[in-house]
């Protein structure tokens, strides 16, 4: 099948990633795969390298810690349980498994205090060698094998140039951490993966790490951060201060990325994150190197057990703060101009340095009352019209069909930013099912919208399927509806989603979103043809990509029409009435 495109409107596009990666289309085996014989695990190359130190690992550490310190190591996330990283992501922590800046710039920092200071007890090195340029390049030497043993992924990659970047700053005696350096990495990047730009991955990366490096410009930030004559416990004391204030930044920078990308956002990621991040780096990753190092002459089973015990304090960590009452907030699809406003706001603020600055919280402040004035949607259908989400008056969330998958649940659930479980299509007010068809009368101020679902395959004699179009402002089916099936003002059967995709309708402002929009060229949205039902053979229309939206009047596509079959179902008098 071609790749799919996103099932509603604010969806994950799969259809635009599969276009760069040069995939025409994806498939599934019927009726499964039957594995005959297990294939042999790598051992040659780097992949060997990465299988046997997983199965290394979590033979070390069982369980979830063992999937956690697996991550760190070789960028395999697959022995993490699923329910430890939900919670992880829950929680704001899902950063440290994926193997980026953090990762990068701690083996990198480690090889070159290693170095540094084993080289200093020589004094001959001490007084004629350029340690610091020796220890540099060391410390981008394990840099770059780390990239590579842990897969080299896209974000691991970004953070590698930016370390060399830094390094290079350092040998030739420059301040490297500046925003030059964020605009390098970043032009390395779009120069090899322009696409990366539209990604989630791209934009937390690089807005994290802008934020950080124009918070720590700051003057207020200089002064909490410079070398200071001032007692242990001040010092100590400042630092925290400075750990805190700048995971409060990042948390606001990546919150309105994280709320259109995922459509939710952890409440609590600041605070976890001060616990987690020293944790991570000062002691688990420590640890497990020394564990690993010790293990050729058989002495790390002290170094595998401090590891082991300060992830499963950072695991406890990550399931309390996501049990936590509110710990995740979520928002529906917002606008695409409120995420726009939002991201000029804040790159404004990051590269000006004077008062000017401040005018930035102008589109930052508009696209954020935006976002959140935006209401959610009614009613969700998906591009297939199999599945459709309707909000109830309680803010709950009913689906069509009740043996919808975990994914689809997601789905939906996120886009319509509802976090709790969806309930029965029945349970809703004014909500009525049969086999083969739901009803749902709608009040939405002070207009009751009666809502007309197919849900079986089954066909339903045309006479008592035109009563009930008839009886019904909105008609959703996944197959094409007749002609004479004509609802008071939206029929968003088979013919209509084929052209315009997923929907995402607000009755209270009488407005009809999809996926496609008009005048898209892209050249991975496709071109739909719809074969016309009547008419003479072969004849057939082509219609061309856009958006369908009405506020009003009667909506019944002329090209979807298919002739009525013979009568399977006969249980439709009864809901209409």
């Amino acid at each position: 099948m071609p790749p799919a495109d996103a099932a509603v409107p604010g969806g994950y596009s799969f259809v635009r990633t599969a276009w760069f990666q040069g995939l025409g289309a994806t498939g599934k085996a019927l009726p499964g795969i039957r594995v005959v014989e297990a294939a042999p695990v790598a051992r040659d190359g780097l992949a060997g390298v990465r299988a046997r130190m997983s199965a290394h690992i979590q033979a070390r550490l069982p369980g979830a810690a063992g999937g956690f310190a697996t991550a760190l190591a070789t960028g395999d996330q697959g022995a993490l349980p699923l329910e430890d990283a939900e919670a992880m992501r829950r929680s704001g922590l899902a950063h440290l498994l994926s193997v980026s800046g953090l990762h990068v710039t701690a083996v990198v920092a480690a090889t070159m205090l290693i170095v540094l200071r084993l080289l200093a007890l020589s004094p001959w090195a001490a007084l004629r060698l350029p340690l610091p340029l020796i220890a540099a390049a060391g410390g981008a030497g394990m840099g770059v094998a780390y990239t590579l043993l842990t897969g080299a992924e896209v974000p691991t990659i970004r953070s590698c140039v930016a370390a060399m970047l830094v390094l290079a700053g350092i040998a030739i005696g420059r301040e490297a951490v500046t925003l030059r350096l964020v605009a390098a990495g970043a032009l390395f990047v779009l120069l090899l993966w322009p696409e990366a730009v539209a990604g989630a991955s791209f934009q937390l990366s690089f807005a994290a790490v802008a934020s950080i490096v124009a918070f720590a410009e700051w003057p207020v930030a200089r002064r909490l951060s410079a070398p200071s004559e001032a007692g242990f416990v001040r010092r100590w004391g400042r630092s925290l201060l400075m750990l805190l204030a700048t995971g409060i930044v990042v948390e606001i920078a990546l919150m309105p990325i994280a709320l259109y990308h995922f459509h939710k956002a952890g409440l609590y990621g600041a605070a976890a994150n001060i616990v987690a991040i020293p944790l991570t780096t000062f002691v688990i990753m420590p640890a497990e190197a020394v564990a690993l190092l010790l293990d050729a002459v058989g002495l790390g089973r002290p170094a595998w057990w401090i590891a082991g015990l300060a992830t499963d304090a950072l695991l406890w960590l990550a399931r309390a703060v996501a049990a936590a009452p509110g710990s995740v907030q979520a928002l529906p699809a917002m606008p695409d101009g409120a995420y726009a406003a939002m991201v000029a706001g804040g790159l404004w603020i990051a590269l000006w340095r004077t008062w000017v600055r401040r005018l930035g919280l102008l589109p930052l402040v508009v696209g954020a009352v935006w976002a959140l004035a935006t209401p959610a949607p009614d009613l969700l259908v998906t591009g297939d019209g199999r599945h459709l989400a309707l909000r109830g008056d309680d803010g709950s969330l009913a689906l069509l069909r009740p043996r919808a998958g975990d994914y689809v649940r997601s789905l939906l659930g996120e886009n319509a930013g509802v976090s709790d479980e969806a309930v029965e299509f029945e349970r809703v007010a004014g909500g009525a099912c049969s086999a083969d068809l739901c009803v749902a009368d709608i009040v939405r101020r002070g207009r009751t919208w009666r809502l007309l679902a197919t849900r079986s395959a089954y066909l339903v004699e045309i006479a008592e399927m035109n009563r009930a179009c008839g009886a019904a402002d909105i008609v959703v089916s996944d197959r094409y509806l007749p002609r004479t099936c004509q609802p008071r003002w939206l029929r968003a059967d088979r013919g209509l989603l084929e052209r315009t995709g997923g929907l995402a309708i607000d009755l209270e402002r009488a407005v009809v979103r999809s996926v496609r929009r008009a005048g898209d060229a892209h050249p991975w949205v496709p071109t739909v043809v719809v074969r016309k039902r009547f008419g003479r053979r072969g004849a057939g229309r082509r219609f061309e990509r856009g958006n369908w939206a009405r506020s009003g009047g009667t909506a019944g596509p002329r090209d979807s029409e298919r002739r009525s079959g013979r009568v399977i179902s006969n249980n439709v008098d009864g809901l209409v009435r």
